[in-house]
């Protein structure tokens, strides 16, 4: 590849020359002229606004109507050098005096277009009158208090009460990174997961949230032997569903990879701590014999055990993508138990907005990463927001990519949809790498791409690349001949 691209500038530098020689005999020589640094529409953001601090969600929301387009405004700044010389790395935290440069149809109080100012740190107080927000040299106001990231609530099994419990997972500071990151919403037009079951093999999913309305089957409870999947008091589980399957338009609550894909809530534990290998065990193999085609298995089950290895190696004879969490500690991946092996396991590591590990994994054990650190996804007991960190929300991530793919591309196999989300991601370091394997998931690339595996992407890489090659041979021939033709006139009219 490093011949082909060295080939390639050679023939681009040779080609340039040439139309230069032709260029420099003409009539005409272009002159160089320095653009002025362009107009745009941005916005100077305020220490705090109605009492709140200043988010991308809210931003969008205020100025283009929908918080939804926060992705766009990020995707605008992320890599910008602020005036105080930092950047934008997490959507819910915003500096004082940051220049967010907006869309072209943002309006509202606030937003001016021109040039962003340069050589000094512009301040909130720079604003139209009328904008509302803090007025320079009056306190701020005091914001709301912060209400518990632990709350006891009603989890109610369909049709009937459910047990009082107590969520421990989660805090209730949001930050949207993790969405705005993944932009998922960029692949909706070609699929939203409608047909696909996702297993969550975890503490159950609370089916009474009305963000995951219609989305939640009755699953299973094994530690009971013959229970529900469908509640949820500890909330580990019921946070996967929401960043697999959440609906976005309900309360501007963070929206799902795959929020048309339908999830099979298997519970494997009640309380913290770790499953017990039986119950795991028999968990994945019930996901499997219920229809799921992407199995997301949470914190609480051990790969390690033997007795769940015997069960990932059945499941992975069929045609099934088990998504899991990076090894902490050695393992030995389980393989098929037959000959089959149409399934796949898929090893996946947690990072937060700044790329950092969730978790010290075993090096050389990750194979993508996703979000996994300050990620936002529902509470139990209400929906509402909270924020979680650990390897089992990277998992969800990865779990509503793969039902993207299964549902824009049902003819591949699981081991195909593996291939597709590891061949698409965006490299960290090198990649593979020994931390981030082939690093961050993109799922709107890996449903875009119309291949089947990373071969093929391979193949249409050095077909653009041999097009790209003739393309550019073929202007340098004719931009030489044009320099040759010239000289001989010029010869011929010197001799007459």
């Amino acid at each position: 590849m490093l011949a082909k691209r060295s080939i390639l500038a050679r023939l681009l530098a040779v080609a340039t020359a040439g139309c230069v020689l032709m260029a420099l005999t003409g009539p005409a020589v272009a002159k160089a002229t320095n653009d002025p640094q362009p107009y745009v529409k941005f916005y100077v953001v305020a220490a705090q606004y109605q009492g709140q601090p200043e988010s991308l969600t809210a931003i969008a929301r205020r100025f283009l109507g929908s918080g939804e387009r926060s992705a766009e405004i990020y995707h605008l700044n992320t890599g910008r050098v602020q005036p105080d010389g930092s950047r934008l790395t997490d959507p819910g935290r915003l500096k004082a005096g940051w220049q967010l440069v907006l869309p072209w149809d943002a309006a509202g109080e606030g937003v001016t277009y021109g040039q962003l100012p340069a050589g000094k740190r512009p301040t909130p107080s720079a604003r139209p009158a009328g904008t509302a927000g803090p007025t320079p040299g009056a306190a701020s106001p005091t914001p709301p208090p912060t209400p518990s990231p632990s709350r006891t609530g009603a989890s109610p099994r369909p049709g009937g009460a459910g047990p009082k419990c107590t969520a421990t997972t989660g805090s209730s500071s949001r930050s949207d990174w993790a969405q705005l990151r993944m932009a998922a919403d960029s692949a909706w037009t070609l699929t939203r997961g409608n047909g696909v079951k996702v297993a969550v093999v975890d503490s159950g999913v609370d089916a009474s949230v009305q963000q995951l309305s219609g989305r939640v089957a009755v699953g299973a409870d094994v530690t009971v032997g013959n229970g529900r999947g469908d509640t949820d008091c500890l909330g580990s589980g019921t946070a996967m569903a929401g960043i697999i399957a959440g609906d976005s338009s309900v309360d501007g609550s963070p929206v799902g990879i795959a929020p048309d894909a339908t999830i099979l809530p298997v519970r494997v534990v009640r309380g913290s701590g770790a499953a017990r290998p039986a119950d795991a065990a028999n968990a994945i193999e019930v996901a499997v014999s219920a229809g799921a085609s992407v199995v997301a298995v949470g914190s609480h089950v051990d790969l390690g055990d033997p007795a769940v290895a015997s069960s990932v190696a059945t499941a992975l004879d069929h045609d099934v993508l088990l998504v899991a969490g990076a090894p902490t500690k050695a393992v030995t991946p389980p393989s098929p138990a037959g000959r089959s092996g149409g399934g796949a396991l898929l090893f996946t590591g947690g990072v937060g907005a700044g790329d950092q590990l969730a978790e010290q994994y075993v090096a050389g054990a990750v194979e993508v990463v996703a979000p996994g650190v300050d990620v936002a996804s529902l509470g139990v007991g209400g929906g509402r927001a909270v924020s979680n960190t650990g390897t089992e929300f990277a998992v969800a991530f990865v779990a509503g990519q793969a039902a993207l793919i299964r549902a824009a591309q049902p003819d591949l196999t699981a081991a195909q949809v593996k291939e597709r989300i590891r061949g698409t991601a965006d490299a960290i370091g090198t990649a593979p790498d020994a931390k981030y394997g082939s690093g961050m998931i993109n799922p709107a690339a890996s449903v875009s791409v119309a291949v089947d595996d990373r071969n093929q992407v391979a193949s249409q890489q050095q077909g653009s690349t041999g097009a790209a090659l003739a393309v550019i041979l073929g202007i340098a021939l004719l931009c030489g001949a044009g320099v040759v033709f010239g000289l001989r006139l010029r010869r011929r009219r010197f001799a007459g």
